[in-house]
């Protein structure tokens, strides 16, 4: 399971630190996991004036219990109007064939593209928004690092290299339908969570050594195929959200941030003030 005080500190980050994003957008089409989900399903009320993340009623079945980034950037930080199809996934891996979810029904990144392209007015056929004012975002890694940081059979970081093919591969594939802003955000600091699976901080220090590393060489090689996609496809923009730094930083100085500290589960003192 994903790391509930980090699903806060998103929310946080969310709402205090910036990036260089596109303006003027109208369209947002989201994927990831649990730090991201707000249990919106395409086939129920779909976004619209007044309605931006279409369903649930606003703020959605998020794992933080209240307002996700994904919400706080949709409907408190903007000021204009972006319909937000959200179909991030609680417990999503990249591919469940590579890395297994906790639950057979989960909704792996594959998952959520194909949902995607199945849409005629989203993925396919005669599309309801412009490849200039929309914005795509993935945020995907971490329940694959945290379901498989300790393989032992080959190279761990030859393996990110098999996950990033992947999810580049469906890059593409949004890419084909008239995709070009990118928004990807790397992996945070789950090494240092006190509650993210089996529980890191309860792990000796060599298992949050070797996530840690885990997770760098995840992040490099992100960045690295960001540019790549930029550099070698007309038209195409690309951000990376870097919030492993973001993470670390409030998790260095938890008190500022209205946590008792950065170890204990559930300690936020003034999150929903």
């Amino acid at each position: 399971m994903v790391l509930k005080l980090a699903l806060a500190l998103a929310s946080l980050i969310a709402a205090s630190v910036a990036f260089p994003a596109p303006t003027d957008l109208n369209y947002w089409f989201s994927f990831g996991d649990s730090y991201t989900q707000t249990g919106f399903n395409n086939t129920d009320t779909l976004p619209s004036p007044g309605n931006p993340l279409g369903n649930p009623p606003y703020p959605g079945y998020t794992a933080v219990g209240g307002v996700n980034w994904i919400d706080q950037a949709t409907v408190v930080s903007n000021h204009s109007l972006v319909l937000t199809y959200n179909f991030a996934y609680g417990g999503a891996t990249i591919d469940s064939k590579l890395v297994t979810p906790y639950l057979p029904t989960v909704l792996s990144l594959v998952d959520q593209v194909n949902l995607y392209l199945n849409e005629d007015k989203v993925g396919r056929g005669e599309k309801i928004w412009r490849s200039s004012k929309t914005l795509f975002s993935v945020w995907i890694g971490i329940n694959d690092i945290g379901n498989s940081y300790y393989w032992t059979n080959g190279s761990r970081s030859a393996f990110n290299d098999v996950l990033m093919d992947t999810y580049f591969g469906l890059v593409e594939k949004l890419y084909d339908t008239g995709a070009r802003n990118f928004l990807f955000v790397n992996v945070p600091p789950v090494d240092r969570s006190p509650l993210h699976g089996t529980q890191m901080l309860a792990q000796d220090t060599s298992a949050q050594a070797l996530e840690k590393t885990v997770i760098a060489d995840y992040n490099e090689k992100l960045a690295k195929r960001a540019t790549t996609l930029r550099l070698t496809h007309p038209g195409v923009k690309t951000w990376i959200f870097d919030s492993n730094t973001a993470f670390t930083t409030i998790l260095n100085d938890p008190t500022k941030y209205g946590f008792a500290d950065a170890t204990s589960f559930g300690n936020a003192t003034s999150f929903w003030g």
